[in-house]
Order: structure tokens, then sequence, then C-alpha cells
């Protein structure tokens, strides 16, 4: 079976370059560039140079000219590297060219976050997903993986003719089996997602609220799950700990339950066809009541981190939720004035950690007074012999007083707005 590129079993040591095309994007550019070198950490790969390349005229075969091209092989020969990473995007052309030019693996962003949701991935949807992006991001590059035929026969270009004309067959085949591939993957994710939406479908009908935890990759969401659920999320200080939606039911103070979900974190320059892959598990967040979006209140890149996810959320059409502010990880903050300007910018948020419980009473209670349109409190006169309405408030409802008179039970309660009609016979003369 073919794979995303052919490339040694083992990366072990790898140079990274971000190409920068004005002199204002020098520090986006270096700030992406820190934020590569966690991504390809992350897999567990030694970085040994990072280099910010000024480009003036963008060039079609390596971005940058010849000249630089040769130099950064250089570089990346001299320093022992198995494999250079790109924070830019590269075209199957441009990359092909690089491998050539350098004899060493070479990837790009969009490649390296791949990997990443690869080793994350634990459910059958985001196995799917991830398989799915994978193949649409190699079946444009599928000539790379045969350029060994090219090598076969002595060693030379001169001995690679026969090699060629078996690696030209051999990529139209593996062209047809990854399209293939393709519409059977989607095929499946279709029905994963008809069985997602029929189970969002039986909590619409319960009439139950939702939310759905939102933010920039390890900002602390899966955390934040953990300790308002008493759930067991996998959280971890790494980069996409999170792929899979994990829903988790939580009581409010007024005896509403609210269903959070957690979604996979967002990340700059998030790959258009990941966002598209992934929209099964970040629906949760098109289709939530309302959103949470988690910052993280240590990080000097917060504007940029809420920028991006508010981007995100604009790309699946969930930009217009009314969402809660919460910048987590406020006991890590150094200084006062540092919490003074996140108050700026940041006016309203909820100064939290998931670590310590600080402000998650505040948060919960922020919840409650976002749902209250959604319940009453009430008084209720019910006869012993209906147990069967007794039953709904218990169930439905939080009691919060019970007394008996005679024969009727006199039941206080707050119950959903759903059961208003229902409920309304039996409405104490003081409730109504």
């Amino acid at each position: 079976m073919f794979e995303v590129r052919e490339k040694p079993d083992m990366v072990e040591k790898a140079m990274l370059v971000g190409f920068c095309f004005d002199k204002s994007e020098e520090e986006e550019t270096q700030l992406l560039l820190l934020e590569l070198e966690e991504l390809v950490d992350t897999l567990g790969i030694e970085i040994v140079g990072i280099e910010l390349v000024r480009v003036r005229d963008t060039n079609k075969r390596f971005i940058c000219g010849t000249g630089k091209a040769d130099e950064l092989t250089e570089l990346a020969h001299k320093r022992g590297c198995d494999c250079i990473v790109f924070d830019n995007e590269l075209s199957p052309m441009q990359q092909r060219n690089w491998e050539q030019l350098a004899d060493l693996t070479v990837i790009d962003r969009e490649e390296v976050i791949l990997d990443i949701f690869a080793q994350r991935a634990r459910t059958k949807e985001a196995t799917l997903q991830v398989q799915l992006a994978r193949m649409q991001y190699a079946l444009p590059r599928m000539a790379r993986m045969w350029g060994h035929l090219d090598r076969e026969g002595g060693g030379g270009t001169g001995g690679g003719g026969a090699s060629r004309g078996m690696g030209e067959q051999q990529i139209e085949i593996d062209r047809r089996l990854a399209r293939k591939r393709i519409t059977r993957l989607k095929a499946e994710l279709d029905e994963v997602r008809k069985q997602r939406a029929t189970q969002r479908k039986e909590r619409q009908n319960n009439n139950v609220a939702t939310a759905a935890i939102v933010g920039y990759t390890n900002a602390g969401k899966s955390t934040l799950l953990n300790k308002l659920a008493g759930a067991d999320v996998m959280e971890a200080d790494m980069l996409f700990a999170t792929l899979d939606p994990t829903t988790r039911r939580i009581e409010l103070e007024n005896g509403q339950d609210l269903l959070l979900s957690d979604t996979v974190g967002f990340v700059r320059n998030l790959p258009h066809r990941l966002v598209e892959a992934f929209k099964a598990t970040l629906e949760e967040a098109t289709l939530a009541d309302f959103l949470i979006h988690v910052l993280d209140a240590s990080s000097p890149e917060i504007i940029d981190h809420y920028n991006t996810t508010r981007k995100v959320l604009a790309e699946l059409g969930a930009d217009d939720k009314k969402s809660i502010i919460v910048l987590n990880k406020i006991d890590a903050l150094e200084s006062e004035t540092a919490l003074m300007g996140l108050r700026i910018d940041f006016p309203g948020a909820i100064e939290a950690s998931a670590i310590t419980g600080q402000g998650l009473d505040q948060l919960t209670n922020t919840f409650t007074d976002l749902l209250a349109h959604r319940v009453q409190k009430q008084t209720y006169t019910i006869p012993q012999s209906r147990g069967d309405i007794s039953g709904l408030i218990h169930r439905e409802g939080k009691v919060l007083n019970t007394e008996y008179e005679g024969n009727n039970i006199i039941l206080t309660a707050i119950v959903p707005h759903t059961l208003e009609a229902q409920l309304s016979p039996f409405l104490s003369p003081t409730s109504q």
C-alpha cells in the first residue's frame, strides 16, 4: 500500500525554514517558526537549526532563489539533518525540487500537522478524518513516492529510463487506488456523521442545553472539561492532545443539565483541508447553544491565538455564537500588570485556572445565568395518585422542597419551560 510520502522510518534531526516576503511580516514569521518548532518537537524530532529567510522575488522552483536554496541545503548537511521542514506551504513540484536538490526528506507545515493528527487519532471518526486529509494531501504528490525507481540500475540518471517507465505505470495505478480510497473514506465519514446527527437529534429531543469548548491548541480545554465534569479526557502539555470530540454532562445550580463538548484545538495557518476534514468534529461548535472560548492567559501570543480561533469559527459559520471568554492559566501570570492588560483586551472575561479551580464557580454561575430563560421555579400540588407527574418533575427538574398535605404532594422545583403545558394543571394557587 502506498503512503503519504517515502521517507526514512524515523526522521531524527530537522532544520526549520520560514520564508518572509515583506519586512513588516518578519515578526509574525518568527512567531510562526517558534510555533512550528513546537509542532515538530511534538513529533519527537530534534531541531538543529531555525532559519528565517527574506525573499524579495518568489521563485517557482524553490520559493527562494537557487543561490539561497543551495546555501540552505549546504547548511542542512553541515548540521547533520535528515529533514528540512518548511513553515510555508510547498507545492508538490517545489517539494520534489527541494528533495532532489538536498537529497533529504522535505516536508511542510501541513504535513507536520497531518503526522501529529495521525498519532493522536483514537476513535473511528478521527481516524477516518485523518486518513482522508492525508490521502487528499498525498494524491498530487505521488510522483515523489516513486523517485527511488529513478535510482535503480546503477545510481546515475542514465540508467533510470526503464525504471521511470515502471514508475509512471505504478503511479497511475496508485492514483486510481488513492481516488477510490478517498471516495470510500468520504462515504464512511458520511455514515459516521449520520450517526452523530442521530445522537444530536436525541439530545435535542431531550431539550438538553449544549456548549462547545473551543480555543487554540494547548490552551487547557481538556483540563477545564475534566475539572468541570469530573471527566477523564486526555490532557497533556502538548499540541493537539485532543482530536476526538468528547461530551460530558454536568448539572447546574438551578437543576439544568448542560452537555459540554471538547473540540480539537486550533492553530495558525491550519490547512484548509484539515478544517474540511474535521468539520464533523468541529460541528459541535456550530450546533452548540453557546461557546466557551478558552485562552491561555500566560501566552504572549494570546491576541493572535484569539484571532485565529475566531477566524476558524467564521469558516465553520459559528462566529456569531454567544461566547464566554475564559482566561485560563491565570495562576501562571507573572505580574499584576499583565493581568491588567488582559482585562483591557478581554473585558468581562472570566479569570480562571483549570488546575487550581480558581474562577470555575463564576464560570458555572455564568452558564446558569445564560440558560436561566430555559427554566422556571414553580410550586405544584400533585395528587399522590399521580406518581407519573411527580416522577417527571424529579426526573426533568430539580426539586427544592417537598411537603405533604392530605393526599397531595407539594413540590417546589425548577423545571424546564418545555414542561409548562404538561404541568400547568398542577400549579399551586400561590404560583398562578
